[in-house]
């Protein structure tokens, strides 16, 4: 199969053979996201050899379970043990011995094939067209944030960040009935808000001290500074975004001020599935540019540039 390979932070085109783990289902993928955690991969934040990506939408073409034969599937990216101390209390996302889907011990979906457990795949509603399907892992993962905290409708509510997954994260922010402003950059992400009534602030405009939840997804340290200084006295940060090197952050405001510090990822796939089903959410505007997995160094290149928003691999 071609896939596209990842090693000492260098990708290439690579014709590979199928891949197979016993008792995982074999999935042609049809769609795959370019994603940020892919593009921060290759510039070295976490040391990875193999096939990248873990957004895509796909079709089983072989399983330990012949029911599952040609159907369209999406797939949570953590492969876990179910044995570990985690898995047995309810914390599988933090296996201690799971694989991750592109990321860690586990080639990714920026390919021709892919394999996951079953467990790990859900059945896209007909009505749900591709494009749409292959945002399901990051929906999930903005809707993590409302599996963490409580957001209130009286709540004032500060997102910082509108890009790839920022803008998943405010169509679902919006949807609690809470005041939510986003502080965006670029005219495009300012634009799409804007056309789904998400109101925007400007970075000069936060208020500090102010704010009962800030969610900080830029991943700069210059996104968490204003975050910290946004929220007010026992109020929650949610942290959306990893962060590339060390920071230098002074803790003592955060114990003066009893601030609640939640830090986010994966998150629930049927609840992102029934949102796309139902129209509720849609993040098809978000598609920036679709290329042909034989054009994966060139999307990763259109990925790469300020703003932009989501590239698509096609196979």
């Amino acid at each position: 199969m071609r896939a596209l390979w990842l090693e000492n932070q260098t990708l290439s085109l690579r014709d590979l053979p199928l891949p197979e783990k016993p008792g995982e289902a074999l999935i042609r993928v049809r769609l795959a996201g370019v994603c940020g955690t892919d593009l921060e991969l290759v510039r070295g934040y976490y040391p990875f050899t193999g096939i990248p990506g873990h957004e895509f939408v796909g079709e089983v073409v072989e399983a330990p379970d012949k029911s599952w034969f040609g159907k369209r599937v999406v797939g949570e990216i953590n492969a876990v043990c179910g044995e570990c101390e985690q898995c047995r209390n309810g914390r599988p996302t933090h296996c201690e011995r799971r694989t991750v889907l592109g990321i860690a011990g586990r080639d990714g979906v920026h390919a021709e094939y892919t394999t996951l457990p079953l467990a790990n795949l859900h059945l896209v509603p007909d009505s749900v067209p591709d494009e749409a399907a292959v945002f399901t892992e990051p929906l999930a993962a903005a809707l993590e944030i409302q599996q963490q905290v409580q957001i209130h409708p009286t709540d004032r509510v500060l997102l910082i960040g509108a890009g790839r997954l920022g803008q998943l994260i405010a169509q679902t922010l919006a949807l609690t009935g809470a005041d939510l402003r986003v502080v965006a950059r670029h005219p495009l992400q300012k634009e799409l808000l804007l056309r789904r009534g998400i109101r925007l602030i400007e970075e000069s405009e936060v208020q500090p001290w102010r704010w009962d939840v800030v969610v900080e997804a830029t991943g700069s340290p210059s996104g968490f500074d204003l975050a910290r200084q946004a929220l007010r006295p026992r109020g929650t940060l949610v942290l959306k975004s990893t962060y590339r090197g060390e920071m230098t952050v002074n803790w003592s405001p955060f114990v003066v001020d009893e601030v609640t510090i939640v830090g986010s990822r994966c998150g629930p796939f049927e609840p992102a599935l029934r949102l796309l089903e139902r129209g509720e959410v849609d993040p098809t505007p978000l598609i920036a540019g679709r290329f042909r997995l034989d054009q994966a160094l060139e999307a990763y290149e259109a990925a790469k540039q300020p703003g932009a928003l989501k590239i698509l691999l096609e196979t």
